[in-house]
């Protein structure tokens, strides 16, 4: 267990030196890419014009290009900059009326991260720029002037779509964070509810059987009492267990090794049924296979969210029965009662109520359907049945 935490913190020591340089390593990229691209159209015009190629402008052109490594941290600054060393270089060298590469991604950062009170007069500037020339002006100027205007107008608007697509993507971000959220809420939620509402329940009935027997029988009151004490110690673990996982980090929840209830426990909480006053029998059919741990947990809370509904509305002298079945294509397990009262609590609206929707959501998750309603003569019945996932084949 030590060795395996003690390379990430290895990184972890070592990431701070490589973080930090003000600019990230795609800074770099952008920054040596518009310093060739300004180099090789400086060389190529001042060639042309006047034969030769002055070393001072290659070494302006090239500062233009790397004051872009600033530009995520002073976009206006950098702006400035390279406007700056763009009219030095048009005041004294032949280099043409349009603007540079620099100029074009100095610009693009500005809109990208100021508003239109700063990006518009940027803009404006920008266009004016490549007008500061040597040479007098002519009807080709004019064009390169309306080109120059399309080029700010093109980046302009492509760094304002880009705003855009990322405003929509961190939105999208945000509901699916949100989404998240609510479903751990509802997991949560189903989770208390199975812990608390079985173990309070037959807790309840335990010691209302524990106080009539008190008088006349005490040693049955006596063992009631001690049934009494361990389900509350499984219901307090249960919950600690539950606070920790929510206490827990990422790592520490991957590291817990701690059981969750299956399919094994099935004759725990069958037995627990019976101490409460409600007969109960269990069975299983077919050949038993390994089921993936999330479910059998999903069976266990089904059997004993539907236990618990019976002891409570099911009414006095009801019995239940437990049926787990393998079959070739998934898993069922059937809950049914013989109880005259409103099993599950749900009157004429079977379906309804917390426990079941719970039920329903767990079942869904693994792709399976659940059904609960009165049976055709007394009492309740609930049926959940659970395919046979890949991840369960491979298990077999």
């Amino acid at each position: 267990m030590p060795t395996t935490r003690t390379a990430p913190a290895a990184r972890r020591d070592r990431a701070p030196r490589g973080d930090a340089l003000p600019w990230t390593r795609d800074d770099a990229l952008v920054a040596v890419g518009a310093a060739a691209l300004d180099l090789i159209g400086f060389t190529l015009t001042s060639q042309d014009v006047q034969g030769f190629v002055p070393v001072a402008g290659c070494l302006l052109m090239t500062a233009s290009a790397l004051t872009l490594l600033a530009r995520r941290r002073a976009p206006l600054l950098t702006l400035t900059a390279v406007l700056a060393v763009g009219l030095a270089v048009h005041l004294s060298w032949p280099v043409g009326q349009g603007f540079n590469a620099a100029v074009v991604v100095a610009l693009y950062s500005v809109v990208r991260a100021r508003g239109p009170a700063v990006y518009v007069p940027a803009a404006l500037v920008s266009v004016a720029l490549p007008l500061a020339v040597r040479e007098p002006w002519s009807q080709g100027s004019v064009l390169k002037l309306a080109g120059n205007c399309a080029a700010v107008l093109f980046v302009v608007v492509a760094a304002l779509v880009m705003n855009r697509w990322q405003q929509e993507i961190e939105a999208h971000r945000r509901l699916l964070a949100e989404r998240a959220l609510a479903d751990e809420r509802r997991r949560i939620a189903r989770e208390m509810h199975d812990i608390v509402a079985h173990h309070v329940t037959t807790m309840q009935l335990m010691a209302g059987g524990a106080r009539a027997n008190l008088d006349r029988n005490p040693e049955v009151a006596r063992d009631a009492l001690v049934t009494l004490e361990g389900l509350g110690r499984t219901a307090l673990h249960e919950l600690r267990q539950l606070l920790d996982v929510l206490r827990a980090t990422d790592d520490a929840r991957e590291e817990s090794t701690a059981p969750q209830p299956g399919i094994a426990d099935l004759e725990r909480i069958v037995a627990e049924s019976c101490a409460a006053g409600l007969p109960t029998e269990f069975e299983v059919r077919g050949e038993p296979r390994p089921l993936p741990a999330g479910m059998q947990l999903t069976v266990f809370r089904v059997v004993q969210e539907a236990l618990t509904n019976t002891r409570k509305y099911a009414g006095s002298g009801a019995r239940a029965r437990v049926s787990l079945t393998y079959g070739e294509h998934g898993t069922t397990v059937d809950v049914l009662d013989d109880g005259e009262g409103t099993a599950g609590g749900l009157g004429s609206a079977p379906g309804s109520g917390y426990g079941l929707i719970g039920m329903r959501e767990r079942v869904a998750l693994h792709g399976g359907s659940l059904e609960a309603g009165r049976r055709e003569g007394p009492g309740y019945r609930v049926t959940a049945r659970l395919p046979l996932s890949e991840e369960a084949g491979a298990l077999r």
